[in-house]
């Protein structure tokens, strides 16, 4: 499906969004690691749900084993931020925030729970501030674990027809880590975003 749903100016007005709230995402993680934080230009699309993990696979690498924290976000506008881990990314955050080489399993998934936290939060309030909505977030929650890309997620448990994918990936210099923060939308919230980003051009 290709991005039907948005204009082009919409779709400008939400990279151009979604690139400061990112930003500001990045400038939290390099706070609480301590390191240099580069970030890609947001990456947006609207794809059918049944498509969801090609479309991911495509982002990311089919192959590529990853890890995966999800929080959902309710208010105005609706869906799931999901930080995806490249495999073995808990090592490098472990490194930089001082602990032990021989990691447990509860420690490993708390690291990546932190990280996503801070990733989740930071964005999703910057983008609200931004559009001038508000929104809530469940609590972090480990989704996958050493599962390759394009086998992520279950469609048939989302109950959408379409979602809204924003996807920008985190990477630390002189480190292996990167992190993919997604950010889901199904179609009504696509409609309420419509109405925001309209409303936010207008500002200007």
């Amino acid at each position: 499906m290709s991005l039907t749903l948005l204009t082009n100016d919409q779709k400008d007005v939400l990279q151009e969004v979604s690139n400061i709230a990112m930003g500001q995402a990045g400038n939290s993680l390099a706070q609480l690691l301590g390191a240099f934080v580069t970030l890609s230009v947001p990456r947006i699309n609207i794809v059918d749900v049944a498509e969801i993990n090609v479309a991911i696979g495509k982002l990311i690498g089919e192959s590529t084993e990853v890890s995966a924290v999800r929080q959902a976000f309710l208010g105005t506008i609706r869906g799931e931020a999901i930080a995806i881990f490249h495999k073995d990314s808990h090592g490098d955050v472990a490194d930089l925030m001082g602990y032990d080489e021989n990691l447990s399993d509860t420690q490993k998934d708390e690291l990546l729970l932190d990280v996503a936290n801070v990733l989740v939060g930071a964005c999703l309030t910057g983008i609200g501030d931004l559009l001038g909505t508000s929104m809530s977030f469940s609590a972090p929650s480990i989704m996958a674990k050493d599962t390759p890309a394009s086998m992520l997620f279950q469609p048939e448990q989302l109950n959408w027809r379409c979602a809204l994918v924003v996807e920008v990936n985190f990477a630390l210099e002189a480190r292996n880590f990167t992190c993919h923060l997604t950010q889901l939308m199904p179609e009504e919230s696509i409609s309420t975003l419509q109405t925001s980003l309209d409303a936010f051009m207008e500002s200007l």
